[in-house]
């Protein structure tokens, strides 16, 4: 393997890590912790309402680094594709990625945002209700496909 393709490589694994290391954060951390103030204060200085526009303001900054990994597993894996480095997991990890950090910056996060725009009864119904939970599970699945993708080369850089 060229020098340049192994620090390529490096950069690669490290940016998967570091995405995957703040979806987790966000969804375990940052989610818990906006949406329960009132354990913090003691009383219920921000609604619902208002908790979750703050957590859709870290969503939308976390995808686009949800965007940059999808450009960066479509170029990476696409080129090792081309080189004849042709592993099936990875394949299926790298169209997860691909498929719902698309999903992920370019229907849900506008959709939520536009939902919330139209005000505090909008995020009340079923449409807001079902969309927040789609996203959630697509969200899932692509932590879960980075995940794949950095542990599969990740296990091909050692041998």
């Amino acid at each position: 393997m060229p020098t340049i393709f192994k620090n390529i490589t490096m950069i690669y694994f490290i940016f998967l890590a570091s995405v995957l290391g703040a979806s987790v954060y966000a969804g375990v951390v940052v989610a818990p912790v906006v949406f329960n103030t009132e354990n913090i204060f003691g009383t219920e200085i921000l609604s619902k309402y208002q908790e979750g526009m703050i957590m859709t303001q870290n969503f939308i900054k976390l995808s686009y680094i949800v965007t940059l990994s999808v450009v960066f597993v479509a170029l990476y894996e696409g080129y090792k594709y081309k080189m004849g480095e042709r592993d099936t997991l990875t394949l299926i990890g790298a169209f997860l990625v691909i498929a719902t950090g698309l999903m992920f910056s370019y229907y849900y996060i506008p959709d939520i945002v536009l939902m919330q725009q139209a005000g505090e009864e909008m995020t009340k119904t079923q449409a807001f209700i079902n969309t927040h939970k789609g996203s959630e599970i697509n969200f899932k699945i692509y932590a879960f496909g980075l995940l794949v993708v950095l542990v599969r080369n990740y296990s091909k850089a050692l041998k």
